[in-house]
């Protein structure tokens, strides 16, 4: 049984080296990897100050949760931001109204847990940029709403 200590875990995962500002100095550790889950994923984020996990989004697939182990990481909703503090832990339902977007705007790094449920395919809508992304198979789709097709768009 593998172990994998949520405080002290090292992020290893650094940025891809494409990321905008904002987003390149955030590191990862793929927990639920690194245990040998299948059903639910972990990932612990380090947040330098001004830095972020990933855009303002929500899962149509899958539920997510947040735990804040160290710092005051600030998180977005459709109810509004608030700054948080070490232990807070919040729900992000599927759909619109789980919405979230989590930044550091304090000094000193932020540490948080993001736990999900794993679906075989997965989609994410980013309302900010009008985007859908899809995940099957290994393979990322990243599609623009407005340009939305057709059923029957191709077919004969």
């Amino acid at each position: 049984m593998e172990i994998f200590n949520l405080f002290h875990g090292e992020a290893d995962d650094g940025p891809s080296g494409d990321e905008p500002p904002g987003y390149e100095l955030t590191r990862a550790a793929r927990v639920g990897k690194a245990i040998g889950a299948t059903r639910l994923g972990m990932s612990i984020y380090e947040l330098p100050t001004g830095q972020a996990i990933c855009p303002y989004h929500f899962e149509w697939t899958d539920e997510e949760w947040l735990i804040v182990v160290a710092g005051t990481p600030t998180l977005r909703t459709p109810e509004g931001e608030r700054v948080l503090e070490p232990g807070d832990t919040v729900c992000f339902p599927e759909g619109p109204d789980g919405a979230h977007h989590v930044r550091n705007d304090a000094d000193g790094v932020a540490r948080v847990a993001l736990l999900s449920t794993k679906n075989a395919v997965g989609i994410a809508e980013y309302p900010d940029s009008d985007k859908v992304g899809v995940w099957a198979g290994g393979t990322h789709y990243m599609l623009r709403r407005s340009d939305h097709l057709e059923y029957w768009d191709g077919e004969r």
